[in-house]
């Protein structure tokens, strides 16, 4: 596979895939009011879509085990295809919720197929630069998805919306050409294992979202269920082994962390400009995108870092500068909005950064053949964690409604900065521990 050709081509239908996350974002007051439905019912056109998108990255992923990716990538983007045309003729809240959550069962597939595409056909000595070229494209539509889509809802409308994402379509005959044929073994898919996977996430994020005990015990009765049918069934969802792995297991619950970040900072910072200093969408989408743009930029150049210096270096650095953006917004988040700007312009790229070095790191430690599901549940940790944060994010400044809104900003961004504390001890367990798993993991390469 030539990936110099490959990758930056895949990189660009990632940004067109994951930019259709936040564009619906800023259009969400314009689609209630049109619809006449609530906030809460508005709410899921965003939540629904995160959760599902979440679940079917690791589905795409587990199946390149046994499916070529060429195949499962048309299937993705067909599925995405059909369901913006569905959204786009919509006039109704249930038919624009089913339309978001038929895209995102097959946007899933571009995010979750590049990090294994990267990961299977890429020499370990270019595949740093490989997967933070992916990234660029997500960081990159996370800043200019609010802009964007602030400006075709109030040039064109929401329903233009779906189509920005059928530009992705353009990609098929080249990515087709490029992407590697594969001949695969014929492996019976554990269907039943990824509902439970599918079942027990979405219960769980219910769970937070409507501070149900019920759905909370539902979910942990799943999560009981799904651990037995893994370790009983004969070629499972998730294979065990792939969690028996310790290092394996810290990594992805540093992903988990890395996209709580992640998107509580999406989330609040729109608050932040519009409840604190009172701007408008336009300017709050043109606040955003610098720190989204400067991540894209720089991300060439460290991913070329990366594959010279080892990725825990750039995990312990990138963490870093993501406490520090903490601190900062902590104590001058009132002082100007420009403070909040500046604390993004050092997170973006620092969070590309590490999600960057993760995947790499994930790739180095598993064997080939557990390179699929092992992406798949490492970005599912990443959606979910997302998915989580804005939950309790929402739900923490309910309760604080009594509190100026900033000293509730700062309360949550001095929790975000004790998460960042712990993954820096999290990432010296992975430390102590990389030698020795290093001497029992198949591996490419030390880091």
């Amino acid at each position: 596979m030539n990936d110099k050709i490959t990758i930056p081509v895949w990189a660009i239908g990632t940004f067109l895939v994951v930019m259709n996350t936040t564009m619906f974002n800023v259009a969400l007051p314009d689609v209630i009011e049109q619809l006449h439905i609530t906030a809460g019912q508005g709410s899921w056109i965003v939540s629904g879509y995160s959760i599902v998108f979440a679940l079917s990255t690791i589905i795409f992923s587990r199946l390149s085990d046994f499916i070529p990716i060429r195949k499962l990538w048309l299937i993705g983007v067909t599925l995405l295809m059909l369901a913006s045309i569905v959204g786009f003729f919509s006039d109704s809240f249930g038919l624009v919720l089913f339309a978001r959550l038929f895209q995102a069962s097959g946007a899933g597939a571009t995010p979750g197929l590049g990090m294994v595409l990267a990961s299977r056909y890429v020499p370990y000595e270019r595949r740093g630069r490989a997967i933070t070229m992916i990234a660029s494209g997500s960081a990159l539509a996370f800043g200019l998805g609010p802009v964007i889509g602030g400006a075709i809802t109030q040039y064109l409308g929401w329903h233009e919306l779906f189509l920005v994402t059928c530009l992705v379509v353009v990609l098929v005959p080249f990515l087709l050409r490029l992407i590697p044929k594969e001949s695969l073994p014929k492996v019976p898919f554990d269907y039943f294992g990824a509902a439970c996977i599918v079942v027990t996430s979405s219960a769980f994020l219910l769970a937070v979202t409507q501070l149900s005990a019920v759905v909370l015990i539902v979910s942990l009765v799943c999560l009981f269920i799904t651990i037995r049918h893994l370790r009983r069934a004969e070629k499972p969802f998730i294979p065990p082994v792939l969690l028996q792995n310790p290092g394996y297991r810290k990594l992805v619950l540093l992903a988990f962390m890395a996209f709580v970040l992640n998107l509580s900072m999406l989330f609040l910072m729109p608050l932040i400009y519009a409840k604190v200093f009172q701007l408008g969408a336009a300017t709050i989408g043109l606040m955003i995108f610098p720190g989204a743009f400067l991540s894209a930029c720089l991300m060439k150049l460290v991913g070329r870092w990366i594959d010279r210096y080892g990725n825990f270096r750039f995990l312990v650095l990138g963490h870093s500068l993501l406490a520090v953006s903490m601190i900062i917004v902590f104590i001058w988040l009132d002082v100007s909005p420009y403070v909040t700007l500046f604390a993004y312009l050092l997170f973006s790229p620092s969070l590309s950064a590490v999600t960057s070095s993760l995947s790499n790191e994930v790739s180095r430690i598993l064997p080939k053949h557990l390179i699929g599901s092992g992406m798949g549940l490492t970005q599912l940790s990443q959606y979910l964690g997302g998915s989580f944060a804005v939950a309790v994010c929402g739900i923490l400044l309910v309760w604080q409604q009594q509190l100026s809104p900033t000293l509730a900003f700062k309360h949550i961004y001095l929790l975000l900065f004790v998460i960042m504390i712990g993954s820096l001890g999290m990432l010296a367990l992975y430390r102590k521990g990389a030698r020795a798993a290093d001497s029992t993991v198949p591996a490419e390469k030390s880091a």
